[in-house]
């Protein structure tokens, strides 16, 4: 997710990006982090004054009823209640601006890299190196989805009812599968000089 700094110190480039990876409606939804934020920061200074105000007059109370100018303690602690009040108040603004603002940030996806191409589809893609011997797959060669589906490998809704979305559960091949390529995996990590350690999964 960008950050409001990212925004703020960059505004027109993270425009730009939005607009390259062609994302509806960029400068309005900038606009609105950028307006919400700047409502979040001035509720904000207007609430640290009328604090500051406040902590100010609560210590001059007890000096002004020693002194025995009660009239003006008592003037004193109707401001300070007034201010207690204003910044409840002030408090639920600011906090409704930050939540607004976040609200925005999460629809607005990260930007590309500069040296990302301009496109719609995967054949305006720009290939920058490639490595190892390429597989030729059979002409009805199958993507991993439809894999999974017919060796009934991964159980998708399973995954939704037990956790939410993104957690499958992986099944027989499947889990098998899943465990081999952490087993090589860490093997490949104590080959490199790292020390395999097994924490408790439950903690403090």
């Amino acid at each position: 997710m960008l950050t409001i700094k990212q925004i703020t110190d960059n505004t027109e480039a993270v425009i730009k990006g939005l607009e390259k990876k062609h994302f509806k409606n960029a400068q309005e939804a900038i606009s609105q982090v950028m307006a919400f934020n700047d409502k979040r920061k001035s509720t904000q200074a207007v609430l640290d004054a009328n604090l500051a105000e406040a902590n100010q007059l609560s210590k001059s109370i007890g000096m002004l009823m020693k002194a025995g100018n009660k009239e003006e303690a008592e003037t004193a602690k109707a401001r300070v209640a007034e201010l207690k009040e204003a910044n409840k108040a002030l408090q639920a603004e600011m906090d409704q601006a930050a939540n607004d603002m976040q609200a925005v940030l999460y629809t607005i996806p990260n930007i590309p890299y500069d040296e990302v191409p301009e496109g719609l589809t995967a054949e305006e893609n720009v290939v920058v190196k490639t490595g190892g011997m390429e597989t030729e797959l059979p002409k009805d060669a199958l993507p991993h989805w439809e894999l999974a589906k017919k060796y009934d490998l991964i159980d998708f809704d399973l995954g939704v009812k037990i956790t939410g979305a993104g957690f499958p559960v992986y099944k027989g091949k499947g889990a098998q599968l899943q465990r081999a390529l952490i087993n090589f995996f860490l093997d490949e990590a104590r080959k490199s000089g790292y020390t395999e350690i097994m924490p408790p999964t439950v903690v403090n």
